[in-house]
Parts: C-alpha cells; structure tokens; sequence
C-alpha cells in the first residue's frame, strides 16, 4: 500500500481538520474530555483495568484517545502494558501529531515518552505496547487475530466517513470482542447503533459530551 498521510488544515484555535474527510480530529470544546466521557467512562474505564487489558480503535488520529487510556493506566496503579491496537487509514505525521498533542499539557509526561519512541506502525514501552495497523479497516481488521476487551470506534462522522461505520465493519468489531466486552462511540446515528445490535452487542444510546445530545454503549453478552 502506498504510504498515504493524513492532510490537515489548522483552525485558528489550533485544532487539525481532515482536509480528506473535513472533520476535526478531536471536540472544538474539549478533546481531552470528550475522550474521557465517550471512550474512557463508555467503556467503564479505568474500572475493567487489569492485567493484559486489551483496547482496539478504529481511527488513532493524533493519539489522543491512546495516550488519555495509557495515562489513566498508570495513574491507576498498573504496572504491566496495556495492549493498544489502532486501525488507521491515514496517519498523521509524527510532527503533525506533536503539534496537536500540545494542545494538551496534562498529557504532556506522556505524549513526551510516547513521541520519543514513536516511529510509526510499533511501540513498545515499559507500560504500553502500541500497534497502528495502516490501511483500510475494513480489509485489515478481518486480518487481524487478537481479541479486545474494549472498543473505541472514533472514526470521522459517520456522514462523511461511512465506510468505517458499515454493518460488516461492526460485525468484524464485535468478531474481535472478548464476551462481556464493550464498545463505545460519540455518535448515536441510527444506522451505526442497528449495525452493533446486528453483530450481536446489546446497545444503549447515553448522554453525549458537550453539544452532542446522545453517544452509543455496547456490550457483548
């Protein structure tokens, strides 16, 4: 596959825009905490935390969401890695990320450790063992043979983004789920939620962060 970057426009607050799917990276509110309501406490994270903890994502974008997991790991007292594979069709350069990261000074120990490392595909760290799997999800992740116990789904809106919300891609989530394990997402389009039900989740719409009304719960029974 040829290597294709993510292109980005730069809002004057500093934020990335997919110039490709012409959606923000992250909430112009607050990124930090959307991704802590919808991801972190959708997933009822860091409560399920535990030794060989396993968290998949669909869209890695600028980290975020990994490095807010992998902090709250550590804060929580684990001390072994948490397992953190990201599909990813258009990666962001490691410049590119930086410069969104330091939006975020909370996470700076971390996103510092992490940049330090980071040479894409890998990285692995005495607490973290990151893989970004390049490319199409929906021909990647039915090649993919783990299995996770908990789900981001953060690709770009599902109304410009379809591909990375179709019915068969939540089947292949759901194929790659642990049972009891979870998934979690800030949108609450009917059609994603009916995809999760479908692939065997039990689905519950919640309170969204910020001017998003509703996000969507899911459990594998």
């Amino acid at each position: 596959m040829a290597d294709q970057h993510a292109e980005l426009t730069w809002t004057e607050d500093h934020i990335p825009v997919s110039d490709r799917f012409d959606d923000p990276y992250y909430s112009l509110q607050n990124g930090l905490e959307e991704t802590r309501h919808v991801f972190l406490a959708g997933n009822d994270l860091p409560a399920r935390f535990a030794p060989g903890f396993r968290i998949a994502e669909l869209g890695f974008g600028t980290g975020l969401n990994m490095l807010t997991a992998w902090s709250e790991w550590e804060k929580s007292g684990q001390s072994t890695p948490l397992s953190f594979s990201s599909f990813e069709a258009f990666p962001m350069t490691a410049q590119d990320m930086a410069r969104a990261l330091a939006a975020f000074p909370e996470l700076k120990p971390w996103a510092a450790r992490f940049l330090a490392q980071w040479r894409g595909g890998t990285c692995k760290l005495d607490t973290l063992h990151l893989e970004v799997i390049e490319g199409d999800a929906r021909q990647t992740l039915p090649a993919w043979t783990d299995q996770a116990d908990a789900w981001f789904l953060d690709g770009f809106s599902p109304a410009k983004n379809p591909e990375l919300w179709g019915a068969d891609l939540m089947q292949q989530v759901a194929s790659h789920t642990v049972k009891g394990g979870t998934a979690a997402t800030y949108t609450a389009a009917g059609f994603v939620r009916r995809g999760l039900q479908e692939a065997g989740f039990n689905v519950s719409r919640t309170a969204g962060f910020g001017r998003k009304r509703h996000m969507t719960r899911a459990v594998l029974p």
